[in-house]
Protein backbone atom coordinates (compact mmCIF):
# COMPACT_ATOMS: atom_id res chain seq x y z
CA UNK A 1 0.00 0.00 0.00
CA UNK A 2 1.22 3.47 -0.85
CA UNK A 3 0.04 6.23 1.47
CA UNK A 4 -0.71 9.24 -0.71
CA UNK A 5 -3.93 10.74 0.67
CA UNK A 6 -2.45 13.45 2.87
CA UNK A 7 -2.92 17.15 2.24
CA UNK A 8 0.81 17.74 1.90
CA UNK A 9 0.58 20.93 3.95
CA UNK A 10 4.33 20.98 4.63
CA UNK A 11 4.96 21.00 0.87
CA UNK A 12 2.96 24.15 0.21
CA UNK A 13 2.88 26.04 -2.09
CA UNK A 14 3.69 23.03 -4.29
CA UNK A 15 0.55 21.23 -3.12
CA UNK A 16 -1.78 24.18 -3.59
CA UNK A 17 -2.81 22.79 -6.97
CA UNK A 18 -1.78 19.14 -6.87
CA UNK A 19 -1.49 16.21 -4.44
CA UNK A 20 1.89 15.50 -2.92
CA UNK A 21 2.06 12.27 -4.94
CA UNK A 22 2.33 14.40 -8.10
CA UNK A 23 4.97 16.81 -6.80
CA UNK A 24 8.08 16.29 -8.90
CA UNK A 25 11.67 15.49 -8.07
CA UNK A 26 14.17 15.81 -10.93
CA UNK A 27 11.32 15.71 -13.43
CA UNK A 28 9.53 12.66 -11.99
CA UNK A 29 6.56 12.55 -9.69
CA UNK A 30 6.97 11.13 -6.20
CA UNK A 31 4.36 8.54 -7.16
CA UNK A 32 6.40 7.42 -10.17
CA UNK A 33 9.57 7.20 -8.07
CA UNK A 34 7.86 5.19 -5.33
CA UNK A 35 6.21 2.74 -7.72
CA UNK A 36 9.46 2.24 -9.63
CA UNK A 37 11.22 1.46 -6.36
CA UNK A 38 8.57 -1.12 -5.47
CA UNK A 39 8.78 -2.71 -8.93
CA UNK A 40 12.51 -3.18 -8.41
CA UNK A 41 11.64 -5.63 -5.64
CA UNK A 42 9.11 -7.52 -7.72
CA UNK A 43 5.97 -5.80 -6.43
CA UNK A 44 3.28 -5.65 -9.11
CA UNK A 45 0.08 -5.08 -7.12
CA UNK A 46 -0.55 -1.87 -5.20
CA UNK A 47 -3.41 -0.10 -3.52
CA UNK A 48 -3.07 3.66 -3.28
CA UNK A 49 -5.15 5.86 -0.98
CA UNK A 50 -6.16 9.26 -2.32
CA UNK A 51 -7.98 12.34 -1.05
CA UNK A 52 -6.36 15.70 -1.88
CA UNK A 53 -6.83 16.32 -5.65
CA UNK A 54 -7.71 12.64 -5.94
CA UNK A 55 -8.89 12.92 -9.54
CA UNK A 56 -5.45 14.11 -10.61
CA UNK A 57 -3.92 10.92 -9.25
CA UNK A 58 -6.53 8.76 -10.97
CA UNK A 59 -5.91 10.58 -14.27
CA UNK A 60 -2.15 10.14 -13.92
CA UNK A 61 -2.56 6.41 -13.36
CA UNK A 62 -4.74 6.14 -16.45
CA UNK A 63 -2.34 8.18 -18.57
CA UNK A 64 0.55 5.90 -17.56
CA UNK A 65 -1.36 2.59 -17.85
CA UNK A 66 -0.97 2.15 -14.10
CA UNK A 67 2.81 2.14 -14.56
CA UNK A 68 2.61 -1.48 -15.70
CA UNK A 69 1.12 -2.63 -12.41
CA UNK A 70 -2.22 -3.61 -10.99
CA UNK A 71 -3.15 -0.50 -9.03
CA UNK A 72 -6.35 -0.07 -7.05
CA UNK A 73 -7.44 3.28 -5.64
CA UNK A 74 -8.88 3.71 -2.16
CA UNK A 75 -10.71 7.03 -2.07
CA UNK A 76 -11.03 8.71 1.29
CA UNK A 77 -13.78 11.32 1.33
CA UNK A 78 -12.64 12.12 4.87
CA UNK A 79 -8.98 11.63 5.74
CA UNK A 80 -8.57 8.45 7.78
CA UNK A 81 -4.94 8.86 8.89
CA UNK A 82 -2.55 5.96 8.44
CA UNK A 83 -4.41 3.39 10.51
CA UNK A 84 -7.85 4.18 9.18
CA UNK A 85 -6.54 4.29 5.64
CA UNK A 86 -4.91 0.90 5.98
CA UNK A 87 -8.01 -0.60 7.56
CA UNK A 88 -10.21 0.72 4.73
CA UNK A 89 -7.93 -1.05 2.26
CA UNK A 90 -8.06 -4.38 4.10
CA UNK A 91 -10.14 -5.99 1.36
CA UNK A 92 -7.20 -5.70 -1.05
CA UNK A 93 -4.97 -7.82 1.17
CA UNK A 94 -7.62 -10.33 2.22
CA UNK A 95 -9.06 -11.10 -1.21
CA UNK A 96 -8.50 -14.58 -2.62
CA UNK A 97 -5.52 -15.04 -4.88
CA UNK A 98 -1.93 -16.19 -5.01
CA UNK A 99 -0.80 -13.53 -2.53
CA UNK A 100 -3.68 -13.98 -0.07
CA UNK A 101 -2.44 -14.02 3.51
CA UNK A 102 1.06 -12.90 2.56
CA UNK A 103 2.79 -9.96 4.29
CA UNK A 104 2.78 -6.71 2.35
CA UNK A 105 4.62 -3.39 2.27
CA UNK A 106 3.23 -0.05 3.36
CA UNK A 107 5.23 2.85 1.91
CA UNK A 108 4.80 6.61 2.26
CA UNK A 109 4.79 8.32 -1.13
CA UNK A 110 7.05 11.10 0.18
CA UNK A 111 9.95 8.90 1.31
CA UNK A 112 13.10 8.36 -0.74
CA UNK A 113 15.36 5.53 0.38
CA UNK A 114 17.69 2.68 -0.53
CA UNK A 115 16.42 0.47 2.29
CA UNK A 116 16.74 -3.21 1.40
CA UNK A 117 13.08 -4.14 1.05
CA UNK A 118 13.86 -7.77 0.26
CA UNK A 119 15.95 -8.07 3.41
CA UNK A 120 13.23 -6.34 5.38
CA UNK A 121 10.59 -8.77 4.14
CA UNK A 122 12.85 -11.72 4.94
CA UNK A 123 13.45 -10.37 8.45
CA UNK A 124 9.70 -9.99 8.96
CA UNK A 125 9.00 -13.54 7.82
CA UNK A 126 11.80 -15.06 9.90
CA UNK A 127 10.37 -13.52 13.06
CA UNK A 128 6.72 -14.16 12.15
CA UNK A 129 6.05 -10.55 13.06
CA UNK A 130 2.71 -8.82 12.89
CA UNK A 131 4.45 -5.65 11.69
CA UNK A 132 8.04 -4.65 11.00
CA UNK A 133 9.04 -0.99 10.84
CA UNK A 134 12.08 0.42 9.06
CA UNK A 135 13.92 2.41 11.74
CA UNK A 136 17.22 4.17 12.21
CA UNK A 137 19.10 6.19 14.77
CA UNK A 138 18.57 9.80 13.73
CA UNK A 139 16.93 12.96 15.01
CA UNK A 140 13.14 12.89 14.97
CA UNK A 141 10.26 14.66 16.67
CA UNK A 142 8.35 11.36 16.91
CA UNK A 143 10.75 8.74 18.28
CA UNK A 144 9.79 5.16 19.04
CA UNK A 145 11.16 3.01 21.85
CA UNK A 146 12.44 -0.52 21.30
CA UNK A 147 13.95 -3.10 23.62
CA UNK A 148 17.31 -4.79 23.09
CA UNK A 149 15.65 -7.40 20.85
CA UNK A 150 14.13 -4.81 18.55
CA UNK A 151 10.59 -5.12 19.89
CA UNK A 152 8.45 -2.02 19.97
CA UNK A 153 7.69 -0.78 23.48
CA UNK A 154 6.09 2.59 22.96
CA UNK A 155 6.61 6.17 21.94
CA UNK A 156 9.67 8.06 23.10
CA UNK A 157 10.22 11.63 24.19
CA UNK A 158 10.84 14.17 21.47
CA UNK A 159 13.45 16.02 23.56
CA UNK A 160 16.57 14.30 24.79
CA UNK A 161 16.20 15.73 28.28
CA UNK A 162 12.79 14.11 28.68
CA UNK A 163 12.68 10.67 30.20
CA UNK A 164 11.00 7.55 28.87
CA UNK A 165 7.82 6.32 30.54
CA UNK A 166 8.53 4.88 34.00
CA UNK A 167 6.76 1.65 33.08
CA UNK A 168 9.38 0.85 30.42
CA UNK A 169 12.52 -0.67 31.85
CA UNK A 170 15.94 -0.13 30.22
CA UNK A 171 17.81 -0.89 28.09
CA UNK A 172 15.83 1.04 25.49
CA UNK A 173 16.69 2.19 22.00
CA UNK A 174 15.17 5.42 20.76
CA UNK A 175 14.78 5.17 17.00
CA UNK A 176 13.14 7.06 14.15
CA UNK A 177 10.54 5.43 11.92
CA UNK A 178 11.19 5.72 8.20
CA UNK A 179 7.66 5.52 6.78
CA UNK A 180 8.15 2.01 5.39
CA UNK A 181 6.73 -1.08 7.07
CA UNK A 182 5.88 -4.71 6.41
CA UNK A 183 2.52 -5.86 7.73
CA UNK A 184 0.92 -9.27 8.06
CA UNK A 185 -2.77 -9.39 7.08
CA UNK A 186 -3.70 -10.96 10.40
CA UNK A 187 -3.42 -7.46 11.85
CA UNK A 188 -6.83 -6.56 10.42
CA UNK A 189 -8.58 -8.83 12.91
CA UNK A 190 -6.82 -6.89 15.69
CA UNK A 191 -7.55 -3.33 14.59
CA UNK A 192 -10.39 -2.41 16.93
CA UNK A 193 -10.03 1.31 16.21
CA UNK A 194 -12.64 2.98 14.03
CA UNK A 195 -12.55 6.03 11.77
CA UNK A 196 -9.36 8.04 11.57
CA UNK A 197 -6.47 6.74 13.67
CA UNK A 198 -2.70 6.39 13.59
CA UNK A 199 -1.28 2.99 12.69
CA UNK A 200 1.65 3.73 15.00
CA UNK A 201 -0.76 4.14 17.93
CA UNK A 202 -2.30 0.80 16.96
CA UNK A 203 1.15 -0.80 16.84
CA UNK A 204 1.93 0.50 20.32
CA UNK A 205 -1.37 -0.86 21.64
CA UNK A 206 -0.84 -4.25 20.02
CA UNK A 207 2.78 -4.47 21.21
CA UNK A 208 1.58 -3.87 24.78
CA UNK A 209 -0.69 -6.88 24.35
CA UNK A 210 2.22 -9.09 23.36
CA UNK A 211 2.01 -8.91 19.58
CA UNK A 212 5.33 -8.96 17.74
CA UNK A 213 5.97 -5.47 16.38
CA UNK A 214 9.63 -5.19 15.39
CA UNK A 215 12.11 -2.61 14.21
CA UNK A 216 14.26 -3.35 11.16
CA UNK A 217 17.50 -1.39 11.45
CA UNK A 218 18.26 0.54 8.29
CA UNK A 219 20.97 2.86 9.61
CA UNK A 220 23.34 2.31 6.69
CA UNK A 221 20.78 3.06 4.00
CA UNK A 222 20.07 6.35 2.32
CA UNK A 223 16.80 7.85 3.58
CA UNK A 224 15.14 11.20 3.14
CA UNK A 225 11.70 12.52 3.97
CA UNK A 226 10.39 14.68 1.13
CA UNK A 227 7.85 16.55 3.22
CA UNK A 228 9.07 20.09 2.58
CA UNK A 229 10.27 22.07 -0.46
CA UNK A 230 13.76 22.28 1.05
CA UNK A 231 13.83 18.48 1.26
CA UNK A 232 13.18 18.25 -2.48
CA UNK A 233 16.02 20.65 -3.18
CA UNK A 234 18.35 18.60 -0.97
CA UNK A 235 17.22 15.37 -2.65
CA UNK A 236 17.94 16.82 -6.09
CA UNK A 237 21.44 17.57 -4.85
CA UNK A 238 21.77 13.98 -3.68
CA UNK A 239 20.76 12.76 -7.14
CA UNK A 240 23.24 15.05 -8.87
CA UNK A 241 26.08 14.05 -6.55
CA UNK A 242 25.32 10.35 -6.72
CA UNK A 243 24.55 10.13 -3.02
CA UNK A 244 21.21 8.63 -4.04
CA UNK A 245 21.77 6.17 -6.92
CA UNK A 246 19.38 6.44 -9.84
CA UNK A 247 20.41 3.26 -11.60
Amino acid sequence: MVFAAGLGTRLRPLTDDRPKALVTLAGRTLLDITLARLRTFGIREVILNVHHFADQVVATLAANQNFGMRIEVSREEVLLDTGGGLKKAAWFFLESGASAGEPFFVHNVDVLSTIDLAGMMQFHAQHNAMATLAVAERATSRPLLFDAHGRLLGRGAAKKNESAPDSLAPPLETLAFGGIHVVSPRIFAKLDEEGAFSIIDAYVRLAAKGETILGFRADGSYWRDLGRPDDLIAAEGDLESGKYPTG
